[in-house]
């Protein structure tokens, strides 16, 4: 069962590999979401007036403090969309890490697999990172056309991507791209329902910062499971 998948993943947060891919993933995810904060609150501040004239009132003067906390709940706001490339992209960096972590511990007959050269890592990653960018733009676009059920939108978009990448890139490791990408397609539908089971959480700001890990571990034990492998 995918719950008990995800279940397994959790109990195994604790492990010290797991830990530095948290680590490392929200230093390098908060970096970059405070980088993007900064340019947006200097942009802001390059076209606002330092003081605006309203009727009645005369001249307001507290205009910068106004949109420094105004920007600054925006940019909270903007992080469950932002965080999911972009969490989800620096993951990806480290797959190997949290994917051995559970071999090791759940699957130790299958051995070590062959580890991805770093540059090709980096280059799925980055493009990863430009289809959730590009996909999560678009679906705010049509967010405001879906009214209630744009949440139920942003997880089953999401979920398929996630899902899709993700179990590609963990099945990759023992199948090769082409023998991962129909393992996948022979269960399309398990893998997009633990995609949206990942997808959901990283819609709620700090705890999305730890679920891309949860995600890895809990992919790969269901490409095992799915593949055949048994646990000791």
């Amino acid at each position: 069962m995918i719950i008990g998948d995800f279940l397994k993943a959790l109990g195994q947060l604790g492990d010290r590999r797991f830990l530095k891919v948290v680590a490392f993933g929200v230093l390098l995810s908060l970096a970059l979401l405070f980088g993007v904060y900064v340019l947006f609150v200097q942009a802001l501040d390059w076209i606002t007036p330092d003081t605006l004239t309203l009727p009645w009132l005369g001249e307001v003067a507290w205009v910068d403090n106004l949109i420094g906390w105004g920007s600054f709940f925006l940019m909270i706001g903007l992080s469950v969309f932002l965080m999911v490339p972009v969490a989800s992209a620096f993951t990806g960096l480290f797959l190997d890490d949290v994917a051995q972590a559970v071999e090791d511990r759940h699957y130790p007959a299958r051995g070590p697999a062959p580890r991805l050269p770093f540059m090709d890592g980096l280059i799925d990653s980055v493009n990863f990172f430009g289809v959730l960018i590009a996909v999560n733009l678009l679906a705010l676009l049509l967010y405001a056309f879906v009214g209630p059920f744009a949440p139920l939108m942003f997880w089953a978009v999401n979920g398929y991507l996630l899902g899709r990448e993700y179990f590609q890139m963990v099945a990759a490791r023992r199948l090769g791209r082409q023998g991962a990408r129909d393992l996948r397609k022979r269960h399309s539908g398990r893998v997009w329902i633990a995609g949206m089971l990942m997808a959901a959480p990283l819609s709620i700001p700090f705890v999305n910062l730890v679920i891309p890990v949860l995600g890895v571990a809990t992919f790969t034990h269901l490409f095992h499971r799915l593949s055949g492998a048994s646990e000791r």
